[in-house]
């Protein structure tokens, strides 16, 4: 009979311990999943060239892609308003930018006379370009105006 009442403590112990783990492993769960959302909403803009232009625009439903050159002022102030429509869009629209003096074949194929010019992709597709140093609210409103985001 003590053998009985050990084993039956041991139990009680074990699915104390079970209950225990399962909690722990929830609570984990629960953190990694916000860890997540927050990963996929911080955005970045990456850098595009003729090798990977292909794979960038044709891989991602939707792309803003950003013609420059490091000699280009108007280019300079684009850059910071890039980096934050890139993480208000996080998760639905990919930022790339493109330095046209490094990539001059894709500037051709695209017919980029003037600087910063921002092409706007839909599954692959060219859907729009923003030619210019426009405002960061005209660049948005485009781009839930082409990409049907509002």
């Amino acid at each position: 009979m003590p053998d009985s009442l050990a084993l039956n403590e041991q139990r009680r112990h074990n699915e104390n311990m079970d209950d225990e783990l399962a909690l722990l492993r929830e609570q984990r769960k629960k953190e990694l999943e916000e860890k997540m959302k927050h990963e996929k909403k911080t955005g970045s803009v990456e850098n595009v060239d003729e090798m990977h232009f292909q794979q960038f625009v044709g891989t991602n439903n939707y792309a803003v892609v950003d013609f420059w050159a490091e000699w280009c002022g108007p280019c300079r102030r684009i850059a910071p308003i890039m980096d934050e429509l890139s993480i208000e869009f996080a998760g639905r629209v990919a930022f790339g930018k493109c330095n046209t003096d490094d990539n001059r074949s894709l500037s051709m194929q695209f017919n980029i006379d003037a600087i910063p010019a921002m092409m706007l992709f839909s599954k692959g597709q060219l859907v729009d370009r923003i030619i210019g140093a426009y405002p960061k609210e005209a660049i948005r409103e485009k781009i839930n105006k082409k990409f049907g985001l509002d």
